[in-house]
């Protein structure tokens, strides 16, 4: 079974907004059913988890009614931090899944994951046991001597950006999730599964990624989104 665990537990402070972003409507139609479309139509995907805000799973129940989102079997409330989402999340499945089924971990903000890239990260999941959508770094980096200096820079080759969607074995994610916060590994401020992962000793692959797969989190990334969504392409690109 592939289970879609949807992170929607962020208050989005930085829009300074009445409404959390994830609630926020674009073209009539909130963000989160948005990135739960995504979902819902492809095919290898079984059931939906949101861990959403307390206080709106109502809310989002209904909207997903209202949009047709009937893999949507569970609603969890969210923790204070990313980590504790993901964490409700997976606890909340440990009577539903088996050690071998698969959980794709996603930003509720994050609306516009496209299926090549749902189907990689399951792919290289079923391969390799885990799997984080990933793309090259085009820009150069540099490391700082101070403010204002430099002498040193990273080879970008060696560099790849990783986001969500993130696919692991259930199994596997119970056990990093139970030791994280049972020894306090990997669970700091801007962490997530993938750098947990990494913390407790695993080793990830990569999946691909799309540079479309943005995540709302200024009113820049809104407009971007908006654009996105109406842009049409070019039959005569390859």
């Amino acid at each position: 079974m592939n289970i879609a665990l949807i992170i929607a537990g962020g208050t989005g402070h930085r829009m300074n907004q009445d409404i959390p972003k994830q609630f926020l409507n674009v073209f009539d139609k909130p963000v989160i059913i948005y990135t739960l479309e995504g979902f819902q139509r492809h095919p290898e995907i079984d059931a939906i988890e949101v861990v959403c805000l307390e206080g709106w799973d109502e809310v989002l129940r209904a909207y997903a009614k209202q949009f047709g989102i009937d893999k949507l079997k569970w609603v969890t409330s969210g923790g204070g931090t990313a980590q504790e989402s993901i964490r409700n999340g997976i606890f909340a499945l440990k009577d539903v899944c088996d050690e071998e089924d698969i959980l794709i971990i996603h930003d509720g903000i994050r609306p516009m994951v496209e299926d090549f890239v749902l189907s990689d990260v399951l792919l290289k999941c079923k391969q390799y046991g885990n799997a984080v959508t990933s793309l090259p770094y085009n820009e150069q980096i540099f490391v700082t001597d101070g403010v204002e200096s430099t002498t040193q820079y990273i080879p970008r080759d060696t560099l790849r950006r990783v986001s969500t969607p993130q696919a692991y074995k259930f199994g596997k994610l119970l056990w990093a999730y139970e030791k994280a916060f049972q020894e306090n590994i990997g669970i700091q401020a801007s962490t997530y599964a993938n750098t947990l992962m990494v913390d407790l000793g695993e080793q990830l692959y990569f999946a691909a990624g799309s540079e479309k797969n943005i995540k709302l989190t200024t009113r820049d990334d809104f407009e971007l989104f908006k654009c996105y969504l109406k842009i049409e392409r070019d039959t005569w690109l390859k």
